[in-house]
Order: structure tokens, then sequence, then C-alpha cells
């Protein structure tokens, strides 16, 4: 997102005289905002896992490795349990972003876990990245960065 950002900032722009603000890395932030960001990314990962109608082997590795990450305990592991038997909402997944960095990073870990192989998961990409409102730009650079891993 960052990137994205510096590329698009105009080379005319005044400067302020004081460095812009940095979003905290996910180690830094205080526990609650940690789990919420933590339960954001794994909303995101499952919905786009189910996205084409049902979850592979590859997509419950990497949902299972999320959770190991982010040190789930038993009521976490419930809540991922509840997710996966919800409905695939794109609207939802959007509404866990905080700021258009996490938005651009829940847009990303939805391209990471699925394949794109089927029409479905194409249409929703395209709706979660509507939702999130990003812009063509960064979008098209989170999918060139997807396609490179």
């Amino acid at each position: 997102y960052q990137a994205n950002q510096a590329s698009m900032a105009p080379a005319s722009a005044p400067a302020t005289g004081a460095p812009a603000a940095r979003p905290a890395r996910f180690e830094a932030l205080p526990a609650p905002e940690m789990e919420g960001h933590g339960r954001a990314m794994l909303k995101a990962m499952i919905a786009a896992a189910k996205s084409d109608g049902h979850m592979d082997e590859r997509e419950r590795e990497l949902v299972q490795t999320e959770l190991g990450r982010i040190g789930a305990d038993d009521a976490t592991r419930q809540w991922v349990d509840d997710e996966l038997r919800r409905p695939v909402e794109p609207a939802d997944v959007a509404a866990a972003a905080t700021s258009p960095e996490q938005a651009a990073e829940l847009y990303l870990a939805s391209l990471l876990v699925v394949d794109e192989t089927t029409t479905m998961e194409r249409a929703y990409l395209d709706e979660l990245a509507r939702q999130l409102q990003l812009a063509p730009a960064l979008r098209a650079d989170l999918e060139r960065r997807a396609a490179a891993v």
C-alpha cells in the first residue's frame, strides 16, 4: 500500500516538513487491535477460500497457519469454525478494514488464498475490491505482487 501511495504522490506536492504517519507494524499493535487485525485477516482468508463454494486442503492449511501465527486460543478457533459456516459476503470482509492499509492487506491476503481459476473466485475478488474501495492502480499492483509469490 505504501509503495503504491508513494508512486501516486504528485512530484510537485509541497512538503509539509512533518514525516508522514506510518501505520504500526502488526507486532507493535496493542493486544486488542492485534486481535482485531488477526480476525480481519482470518475473515478475509476464510471468505476467499470459500468463494468458489468449497475449501480445498491448501486453503485449509493457509487458515491453520494463520491461526498458529496469531496464537489462536479456543475462543478464536470457535470463531473460525463459526466463520466457516457463514455465507461468503465481501461486504462483511470489507467492513473489517479499519484503514486503507488494512483494506489493501485484506485484498492481498484474499488474492494469496484463492487460485483465481474459477469465475466465482474472480467475481468474489472483484466485489471485494469494490467494497474495499481500492484504487484501480493499487488493485493492479496487489494482483501483480500476489502473482509473483
